[in-house]
């Protein structure tokens, strides 16, 4: 059984820290800044066995310098992106397949392009660790990529049991659902989800993770094929939509001009 625990970073980054319960050491994923995982691991006698890296983004590497030169660990991160994120020690990508022992826990690795080109995703069962493609309530922008390529992404992170839970990079969850709302203003679960979500935040706790189950259910962004979405995206294209990665291209546009 994994505990996953969030560290605030930045302005509202999450930096995941994945420990095993008898366990002392722990995964990091995406550290942007060193100093809340600095504190962390001295206030809980933790020792590094990992660093787990989705993208090359800053706000998700710009800590390790600091973190290796006190806690070395191997450096999990895309193999498409070791050209630009000089720690990795373990590029891996699409399919690969890894043991983390002091976790006992096996991962594999999901390419998902769209944010960057080399963005990956890590799966264990019952946990997506999705940096900047999925997020509660909403996805990643589309940067280096295609909107095809994200909406492709995006379909293989759904197609995972729906019981995994989503620990995404950000804490964007409020915006998201207000968007979301804003495709569907009559889907209830979104309803729902915000009431939760404005009584987390209100008492200034993370709204992550979620589940791909809720996902499904209010996340737009995962929800091309649902009629009252795709309805949604006619009206403010102006036109008639029937391929997936075109929906989601006005859906993603529209968030953008939000």
């Amino acid at each position: 059984m994994l505990e996953i625990k969030a560290l605030p970073a930045l302005s509202d980054n999450y930096i995941w820290v994945v420990k095993a319960q008898d366990s002392d050491t722990v995964a990091i994923v995406d550290p942007g800044e060193a100093r809340p995982v600095l504190q962390y691991l001295s206030e809980h006698g933790l020792a590094v066995g990992a660093y787990l890296i989705t993208h090359h983004h800053g706000d998700h590497v710009g800590g390790l310098d600091d973190l290796l030169g006190k806690h070395p660990a191997p450096v999990y991160g895309p193999a498409g992106e070791a050209d630009r994120i000089a720690q990795i020690t373990q590029a891996v990508a699409g399919g690969d397949q890894f043991a983390l022992d002091f976790l006992g826990a096996d991962f594999e690795v999901i390419d998902v392009p769209g944010h960057t080109l080399g963005h990956i995703a890590y799966v264990t069962p019952g946990v997506l660790l999705a940096g900047d493609a999925l997020f509660r309530g909403g996805c990643g922008r589309v940067f280096e990529g295609t909107h095809a390529q994200m909406q492709a992404s995006l379909a293989r992170l759904r197609a995972l049991p729906e019981a995994t839970e989503v620990y995404g990079g950000h804490e964007y969850t409020q915006k998201n659902l207000a968007f979301a709302q804003t495709v569907e203003p009559d889907n209830r679960a979104i309803a729902t989800v915000i009431r939760e979500v404005d009584a987390l935040r209100a008492n200034n706790k993370p709204t992550l993770p979620g589940t791909l189950a809720e996902e499904r259910d209010i996340n737009p962004f995962l929800r091309w094929d649902q009629p009252d979405v795709v309805a949604a995206a006619e009206q403010r294209a102006g036109r008639s939509l029937t391929d997936a990665g075109e929906i989601f291209a006005v859906l993603r546009e529209w968030k953008d001009a939000s």
